[in-house]
């Protein structure tokens, strides 16, 4: 029988970083009907683990990988086919697949030279663009993280946007020396940034500290935001977690950091040993502990957030979006509560603060809609 209507699935690319990634266990059984979106098998990356979700209908009809295998982005992970195709024709595209599959090199499956810099408000910034839709966003991180946080996001967003994602000063492989660490400093350097790259107007999705800055750049300019989406933001409410923001500053070990980034998420075995050594890696960078403390400073005081923006969010003329973990460490969910009227708050049960790494399919649904 032809091999028409058989479709491999394959290990996916999430983020521009990705080069491998482990099979951690099968969620669907053979001879299971798949549809979009379900879920298929859990997967561990360097940095944590995910769920694929199935990309295209059909029933499963052969698992190739195995739990523990550890295989290059692009290797055959398991097959979809109509049931009325035979065993010999899967077992035909198997080998066809295994015999030509050729590995991405090394520069292909860090993206290509997809990281580029670029000079913004004094500071050297890295960045990636995916797409090229008429839609513009700029995806914006949180403290102590990079433009990596949106692996899972900035692809998909890009299926029908270009989208943008870049690290803040002191952070990932921008410049380390921070003039100015004040939640209003920072929104100048997303405003710059979209100068240098040469976006008019942009929907800013905005993670943590990111969330305060994104949310004080749609303040401070009003026609530069066609929409706003805050995630787990600061700058809504007074509480945090002061303890992890100063352990994170003074972290050199890779056991305290590992229970520090655990703290990030619901489930602790999705923080893996690559994340943690990164993090490690970047805290020793010349510089960072100082930009980290000068940030950390301009919008925290005594373990209390210093910054409140709520009182801007119901002038505000674009449309917002607001999304929490219901069980984030970090920054209370409950600050999400009794926002004005024009905006639509997402909180979502189980996950914590990293909410966009840990429920990708449901937030990405919410910032795509």
């Amino acid at each position: 029988m032809s091999n028409d209507g058989i479709i491999a699935i394959t290990m996916p690319k999430w983020g521009l970083s990705m080069q491998e990634g482990k099979v951690m266990e099968w969620l669907a059984e053979e001879g299971a009907t798949l549809t979009r979106g379900d879920p298929v098998m859990d997967i561990e990356t360097e940095k944590i683990a995910n769920t694929f979700e199935a990309l295209d209908a059909g029933v499963l009809r052969r698992k190739v990988a195995q739990p523990d295998d550890v295989l290059p982005i692009g290797a055959l992970l398991g097959v979809i086919a109509p049931a009325e195709v035979d065993d010999a024709a899967i077992d035909a595209f198997i080998a066809e697949f295994q015999a030509n599959y050729v590995p991405p090199a090394e520069d292909e499956a860090e993206g290509g030279g997809g990281w580029q810099t670029i000079d913004a408000a004094g500071y050297r910034l890295r960045y990636s663009k995916m797409g090229d839709g008429a839609r513009h966003i700029v995806l914006v991180h949180g403290f102590g993280g990079d433009a990596d946080r949106w692996a899972f996001t900035q692809e998909p967003l890009a299926a029908n946007a270009s989208v943008w994602a870049f690290d803040l000063p002191g952070h990932g492989q921008s410049s380390k020396q921070v003039t100015d660490g004040s939640v209003a400093a920072l929104a100048e350097v997303v405003v710059a940034f979209m100068d240098a790259v040469g976006i008019d107007q942009a929907e800013l999705v905005g993670h943590s500290l990111g969330g305060a800055i994104a949310l004080q750049t749609a303040i401070a300019h009003p026609d530069r935001v066609s929409g706003l989406a805050l995630i787990a933001p600061a700058g809504l409410g007074s509480a945090i977690n002061g303890d992890y923001l100063a352990g994170f500053i003074a972290c050199d070990n890779r056991k305290e950091m590992k229970g520090l980034l655990q703290q990030l998420v619901a489930d602790p075995e999705l923080v893996g040993r690559q994340l943690v050594a990164d993090m490690l890696a970047f805290k020793r960078i010349d510089g960072v502990p100082e930009a980290l403390a000068t940030i950390a400073a301009g919008f925290t005081a005594d373990g209390r957030q210093s910054v409140d923006l709520r009182g801007g969010l119901a002038g505000l003329g674009m449309p917002v979006k607001v999304i929490w973990g219901d069980q984030d460490r970090i920054i209370p969910a409950s600050q999400a509560a009794d926002l004005p009227g024009n905006v639509s708050t997402h909180v979502l049960p189980g996950y914590g603060h990293l909410v966009q790494l840990e429920a990708v399919a449901e937030v990405n649904a919410i910032l795509g809609a």
